[in-house]
Formats: structure tokens, C-alpha cells, sequence
């Protein structure tokens, strides 16, 4: 992600304070190999096996994994009449897939001839992420989607004072909290449950899925008299292992949120 979103190095617009020029397109292609083996697993059936992957960094967009056609189960492929066009790429072919009793629809593509400056793609074949009913980095089923190895997660303790309101209303006050820092996101204020006033908190069944953090639960607001603003707050009750610090802490981000560390208002857009 940081090197083709927000201001990476390949995204539509990198930063300037380097003392070196980008010269080439725009929009940015990288082919790197991704180092660890990769199985997707449809209706009980393993489409695609590969300790061959490359991820394919491509400016505006999160990697894509693409698998050499070897490594690829043809038998299970259903060729389509579906075909698309990429100005970078090149004619997109596409595959159904058909494994168990799932089928997944024009879920497989390959550009036969690539372009000139994307010949490295010949010979290889990428799946969406949800053409799979799984997928497994080594032995370890992947939620989200692939890690990019240029993202990271740190936490760090802080001794800041962090207040936060919901729409001008006190729910938490800490001088212990958690700052997660990921790249390409803001800044973010994970609070200890001991420190927020749950009692205006309801659990909501909103989940979401992040490949660096976990599955976060989300609470909405209510103060009792009606007010009721939803999915104020998130918290990672079993976080992956780069979030571990924050497991159970809840971060604050909503359009009826401020968040104020030591005095200071810091910004708390919400996510996506």
C-alpha cells in the first residue's frame, strides 16, 4: 500500500522532498515476487497453489497477486467470453471457475499479450480475492486480503492525555493510551476499556476486516436520551500479532467524534 496509494513513491502523486526523479508514466506498475508459498481454496478444492507468486504494485490500486499458469488448476477453469481493457496492462481474458459446488463467474483473468512495458504478465494468471472461499499465506488462512510487505503497523505507548467527546459528550479520558500508527492511514488513539465510560456504549454487529490487525468489533453511542450516533468506536478483541498492544483497547473515529490529546484537538476521520 505505501508504495501505490495516498503519497508513495508509485502513487499519483509522490511526494517531493527527495533528491531524485521519477521518470516514466504516471501510473506506475511494479512486479515483485511475493516470497512465501499461496493456496485458494474453492468448494473444498484448491485452485491454485503457488511458491511462485508475484504481487503486481499498480498506482491507485492495493498489490494483486498473480500466479504463473502452471500453478493454476486448468480443470477447474471455464473459459468466458468476458474481456476487459486496461490502458497499462493490456486485453483482459477471463476464466469462470468451477470447483465443488461453487462456481464463481469470470473470477479468474490473464493478459495473453501485454503491452509493451508489461510483458512480465504473460504467462501468468491473478484471481479476485472473493473467487475463493479461502486463502492461505503458508498454513495460514488470510483474511482482507495479501500483506503488502511496504505496510506497517506500529503501536506505541504514550503518557499524552486523550479525552474524547461524541457529539459534545465526555466518553473517555486516559493518560495511557495506545498510538497505532499504519501506513497510509492517520494517526489513531487506542483508549483501555477502563478508561471509557461503556455505559454509553452499545455493541453493534458491525465487523470488519483488516489483514494487519484483525477483525474489529464496533459500539455505537447512546446517551440514554435519545441521541444515538452508530459505530462510533472499534476495538480488536483478538488482534493479529503487529496489534497486539491494542487488543481490547477502543479507538474513536467518527464524524461526531473529537478527540483532544493534551488539550489539542487531533484529527479523527472516520475510516475508509
Amino acid at each position: 500500500m505505501t508504495l501505490t496509494k495516498d503519497h508513495g513513491p508509485l502513487s499519483a502523486a509522490p511526494v517531493q522532498s527527495v533528491n531524485y526523479e521519477l521518470s516514466g508514466p504516471a501510473h506506475r506498475l511494479f512486479l515483485q515476487r511475493f516470497p512465501r508459498r499461496v493456496r485458494a481454496v474453492l468448494g473444498g478444492e484448491t485452485v491454485a497453489d503457488t511458491r511462485e507468486g508475484k504481487l503486481l504494485h499498480e498506482t491507485g490500486l492495493l498489490p494483486q497477486l498473480y500466479i504463473p499458469a502452471g500453478d493454476v488448476r486448468a480443470g477447474l477453469l471455464r473459459a468466458s467470453d468476458h474481456t476487459t481493457h486496461c490502458p497499462y496492462k493490456g486485453r483482459a481474458v477471463y476464466w469462470s471457475v468451477r470447483a465443488g459446488d461453487r462456481w464463481a463467474e469470470n473470477g479468474v483473468w490473464a493478459y495473453p499479450e501485454p503491452i509493451s512495458g508489461a510483458e512480465w504478465l504473460r504467462g501468468h494468471l491473478a484471481l479476485y480475492w472473493n473467487t475463493a472461499d479461502a486463502w492461505y499465506d503458508e498454513d495460514e488462512q488470510v483474511h482482507g486480503h495479501l500483506r503488502d510487505p511496504y505496510h506497517r503497523v506500529d503501536v506505541r505507548r504514550t503518557s499524552g492525555r486523550a479525552r474524547v467527546l461524541v457529539d459534545g459528550v465526555p466518553v473517555a479520558v486516559t493518560d495511557r493510551p495506545m498510538l497505532l500508527s499504519e501506513t497510509g492511514l492517520p494517526n489513531r488513539w487506542y483508549i483501555p476499556p477502563e478508561d471509557v465510560r461503556t455505559e454509553l456504549l452499545d455493541a453493534s454487529p458491525t465487523r470488519t476486516v483488516c489483514p494487519y490487525k484483525g477483525t474489529a468489533s464496533y459500539w455505537s453511542f447512546s446517551d440514554g436520551g435519545g441521541r444515538r450516533e452508530a459505530d462510533v468506536a472499534w476495538s480488536y478483541p483478538e488482534p493479529l500479532e503487529e496489534a497486539t498492544r491494542v487488543g481490547g483497547h477502543l479507538c474513536f473515529a467518527h464524524r461526531s467524534v473529537t478527540t483532544e490529546v493534551d488539550g489539542r484537538p487531533v484529527p479523527c476521520p472516520p475510516p475508509g
